[in-house]
């Protein structure tokens, strides 16, 4: 093998690493910004309503076999635009209204574009599939450059996620010609996995409205910083602006 013929090589093994780099990277972002979401809530609310998250990066193969079922492309910037969900992230809640809470927050960050919003949810696809999917584009900065780059989201409760789970190894068992009989009870399942998502947040729902309200103690606040339990003080002076703040 020449010396051109390794440059070239090199040239490309930096081309495509690069590329998978900027999604991971992507990825990372809003991670980042989920586990903050998961915070502020467990902190301030008593409550997440984030029960775990997974993410994933399409691999080489997997991205060239889509393409080839898409036709092609002549560039990696073609690749980027033709196939979206190189990068995804899944976010499992408990309940319906929390779908649409961490929805409205996530597509309120100003650094976030929103490029698609497709409600799985509101409108089912036939075979019984539920879930909210966002497209969006996250800003990485490189040394030498910033590029937007795409991140699929997924967020469902778990009882969706359970089907679509299912649905899946059903189909990769019988690869995708599963017997009408099976669908037919997919379709049933879906149904009654959303009888359950409805009657789980009304208990849930319940349940809120039983709470009694609590107030700051007036001695201190306990807060898990930095990985530290640690009861803060709080002066009569701040007590008095939060006061004020709050009429």
């Amino acid at each position: 093998m020449g010396t051109n013929q390794l440059e070239q090589l090199k040239q490309i093994h930096t081309m495509l690493t690069r590329f998978m780099m900027m999604y991971k990277f992507a990825l990372q972002e809003v991670e980042t910004k989920i586990d903050i979401l998961q915070e502020e809530f467990q902190l301030l609310h008593d409550y997440n309503p984030i029960e775990h998250t997974k993410s994933r990066i399409k691999t080489p193969e997997s991205i060239a076999k889509k393409l080839y079922r898409k036709g092609g492309a002549g560039s990696l910037g073609e690749v980027r635009e033709s196939v979206r969900d190189i990068a995804g992230i899944r976010i499992t809640c408990s309940f319906v209204s929390d779908i649409y809470q961490i929805s409205r927050m996530l597509q309120a960050q100003d650094d976030l574009e929103v490029v698609s919003v497709k409600d799985y949810i509101k409108n089912p696809k036939p075979n019984g599939y539920k879930s909210l999917h966002l497209l969006v584009k996250v800003p990485v900065f490189m040394s030498d450059r910033q590029e937007s780059v795409y991140v699929e989201i997924q967020i469902r409760t778990i009882a969706m996620d359970f089907w679509a789970s299912l649905e899946h190894k059903i189909f990769y068992k019988f690869n995708r010609a599963v017997p009408q009989r099976l669908l037919d009870e997919l379709k049933e399942a879906a149904e009654t996995a959303n009888e359950l998502d409805e009657k789980m947040e009304r208990l849930h729902n319940e349940v809120q409205q039983m709470k009694t309200e609590t107030s700051l103690p007036a001695h201190g606040l306990n807060l898990d910083l930095m990985g530290e339990n640690m009861k803060l003080p709080i002066p009569n002076q701040l007590l008095t602006l939060l006061k004020q703040e709050e009429g």
